[in-house]
């Protein structure tokens, strides 16, 4: 090799190169730090680099001009307004007579001394960029980049080589070309392998959105979850990345960390697609398949004739029928109150459900006196709060354990692996209370405290589940911050939930309008007002 290209210097950089490609997950960076290095090892003025399209045309990625301080592209951001150049011509074949097409049809390097004595090419369009640049374009360097498996994906292109010690323009060495070949080459492995760590990232989150979507078609409440957890769960962890004072002021996540979260975010329910689908969607307390009110109501009706019967042959008097009358309507109106499950049932509303089991008969078809309620359906009424048996809890709080069961079964790279932690810890409480591991506060990272609080107030803002009415914020706060002093949630969080106001942007974005309220931070339970100087802190 000739004293034009030091020996260790180009092998420091090359080394440098590599490590740097290794590491580098930004496309657009690959590109630059290897034009950058091609221009540097052979003192070139300008390059630049193109990526073959799937309608094999040339597109512009970047380029530079260092004489003229251009930088078009890749991470300056501004826009290359050149079109891209097709691989054929008008007479559909292969493009020959610009040096770039020419290069990647025939696969093959163009090392060009001067471009205007150059023959066989059509370099009308450099001279008319150069005349009205005022620039002499001369040297050029083409070089097709290649995978390992030999297919191709751009081009590099490079201009005007310089002497690094009179600074005069001169031809690209062969040994520049054939250091220049070794960059593409490194570029295009370098970009084969993040173009595939990326198409299976998004085939790994397309298989997410599958889970989430064969949650959704079992139940359309539940599919609107899964996704707006994981929005408030990052919501809430920058709110307390932002920190600067208090107890999460050491609290940071990165790039890779939010992925991490957004993840688990999305999979924290994904045992539910191993839940019924009618204990999942069970809109009131006598649904099964449908809802067994149905049922009473028939059995009412039956009743009623009797009594209108009874009262034609003159077994009862009009009086005693129209009391009767009066008192099944009246019960029935409380079975279909208690049956919506909207509020907390008192003892008085258990012991008259019980009571109007026996008090009200019917014959059935054989003639066999029947009583008004059946044991399951007083089971199901005199359900103290929301619309599920202790049974039934049991099978939706089941849900946890499956997720965490299949989780733990993947094979996470080391950049997702407290995805199990993260989504399985949501039902968790802060005094070891919660479900399914019992974890306290201190057994539970930061992140999966994040998301007991996002899984919570999504839940009680939802508007799209069958069984309630989503709660303006002013309710779910004031539920919230019971929670805390219960110690169910984290209260450092809770703080950070407040005072970042992020429940206001949460609802900006998913909640109705007719939600959101005026908040009197002063009623808020378990309110403490932010530290001094929070707000400039933070």
């Amino acid at each position: 090799m000739t004293e034009t290209i030091n020996d260790k210097h180009l092998m420091q950089q090359l080394l440098k190169i590599g490590a740097l490609l290794s590491n580098e997950k930004d496309i657009h960076h690959l590109f630059e730090i290897i034009l950058q290095a091609a221009m540097d090892v052979t003192h070139a003025d300008g390059g630049t680099l193109y990526r073959l399209t799937e309608d094999q045309k040339l597109r512009f990625e970047l380029l530079h001009t260092r004489s003229k301080n251009v930088h078009l592209g890749g991470k300056s951001h501004l826009e290359i307004k050149i079109p891209p150049m097709s691989l054929v011509n008008a007479q559909g074949e292969p493009e020959l007579a610009k040096v770039v097409c020419y290069a990647v049809n025939k696969d093959e390097a163009v090392n060009i001394p001067d471009a205007y004595n150059a023959t066989g090419f059509d370099f009308s369009g450099t001279r008319a960029f150069d005349e009205h640049n005022n620039y002499r374009s001369q040297s050029f360097l083409t070089i097709p980049m290649k995978t390992l498996e030999g297919e191709i994906i751009g081009a590099m292109q490079l201009i005007n080589a310089s002497d690094p010690l009179t600074g005069l323009i001169i031809p690209f060495s062969t040994e520049a070309q054939e250091i220049v070949e070794a960059l593409s080459s490194q570029l295009a492995v370098a970009l084969t392998n993040r173009l595939l760590i990326d198409r299976l990232q998004e085939l790994f989150e397309s298989l997410i959105k599958l889970i989430n979507q064969a949650i959704d078609d079992k139940s359309p409440y539940t599919g609107g979850h899964c996704n707006r957890v994981p929005e408030l769960t990052l919501m809430l962890a920058e709110a307390a990345n932002k920190c600067s004072a208090g107890p999460l002021k050491d609290f940071t996540i990165n790039d890779e960390d939010r992925t991490e979260l957004r993840i688990a975010g999305l999979l924290h329910d994904c045992g539910k697609i191993s839940t019924p689908v009618h204990v999942v969607d069970k809109a009131t307390k006598l649904e099964t398949i449908f809802d067994r009110i149905e049922f009473v109501r028939l059995r009412a009706e039956m009743i009623r004739r009797d009594i209108e019967l009874a009262c034609l042959k003159n077994e009862i008097t009009e009086n005693d029928a129209q009391a009767r009358l009066q008192g099944l309507q009246d019960d029935c109106a409380f079975l279909e109150k208690c049956n919506i499950g909207g509020e907390f049932m008192k003892d008085p509303d258990v012991e008259r459900v019980q009571l109007m089991a026996e008090k009200y008969r019917w014959n059935d078809f054989s003639g066999q006196s029947r009583p008004f309620l059946t044991d399951d359906e007083v089971k199901n009424l005199t359900i103290r709060a929301g619309t599920l048996t202790g049974e039934e809890r049991q099978i939706i709080n089941h849900h946890i354990e499956m997720t965490i069961a299949m989780l733990e079964q993947l094979p996470w790279p080391r950049h997702l692996k407290n995805v199990p932690e993260y989504a399985g810890g949501h039902h968790e409480k802060m005094d070891g209370k919660g479900y399914p591991r019992g974890l306290k506060r201190e057994d539970m990272s930061i992140q999966a405290r994040c998301m007991g609080i996002a899984d919570i107030f999504e839940a009680l803002t939802a508007v799209d589940r069958p069984y309630k009415k989503g709660k303006t914020l002013s309710e779910a706060l004031d539920i919230l911050g019971k929670m805390k002093l219960g110690q169910h949630v984290d209260p450092d969080l809770f703080d950070v939930f407040i005072w970042d106001r992020v429940y206001e942007d949460y609802a900006k974005q998913f909640l109705n309008a007719e939600q959101i309220d005026t908040i009197d931070f002063e009623k808020i339970p378990g309110y403490n007002p932010p530290p001094e100087n929070y707000y400039a802190q933070t």
